[in-house]
């Protein structure tokens, strides 16, 4: 699936003065790329796969569960903005293991909205257990091609993907 996107060049470089995103020929802007993280997600919420987060937050300790999701560009990008809609500027840190995202007062995901693709398809045996990779191929396949339109570089750990559109 292509991303495209009419703009004009004033409305690009606005797009990429509000995100911090360089605007380029042939590539999507970051709002277009965005719009398309969100759809991806909204389509993984949309299979008939039962999942019930119970908001336990064992599959947020990485240390613990000795795994930490990867991030697309796009997905980064995502999480970024909802980080700073939070009104931070940096990731958090957490000398525990924990995600940064994790919320140490409220134990709650900062930007649970927001939270990347292998948030929502976890290892998380309460929810439901982890998603079988033939059933999510396709979303996965669609988050590495906005990547790849997004020049990333490929899946990179959570805090080190999101640090890095911050």
């Amino acid at each position: 699936m292509r991303i495209r996107t009419r703009m004009t060049d004033a409305a690009a470089g606005a797009v990429a003065a509000a995100t911090d995103m360089p605007a380029r020929a042939g590539r999507p802007s970051a709002a277009a790329a965005l719009d398309e993280v969100r759809r991806v997600y909204r389509d993984l919420d949309a299979r008939p796969v039962e999942r019930r987060c119970e908001l336990r937050t064992q599959c947020c300790h990485f240390k613990l569960t000795g795994k930490t999701p990867h991030l697309t560009r796009g997905e980064a990008l995502l999480a970024a903005r909802a980080l700073r809609a939070t009104g931070r500027k940096s990731l958090p840190s957490r000398g525990d293991g924990a995600c940064p995202l994790l919320d140490p007062q409220s134990a709650r995901c900062l930007i649970y909205e927001d939270r990347p693709f292998g948030c929502r398809t976890h290892f998380c045996a309460a929810a439901g257990g982890p998603y079988a990779r033939r059933e999510v191929i396709d979303l996965i396949r669609r988050l590495e091609e906005i990547d790849e339109q997004l020049g990333g570089d490929g899946p990179r750990t959570l805090p080190a993907a999101i640090s890095s559109e911050l």
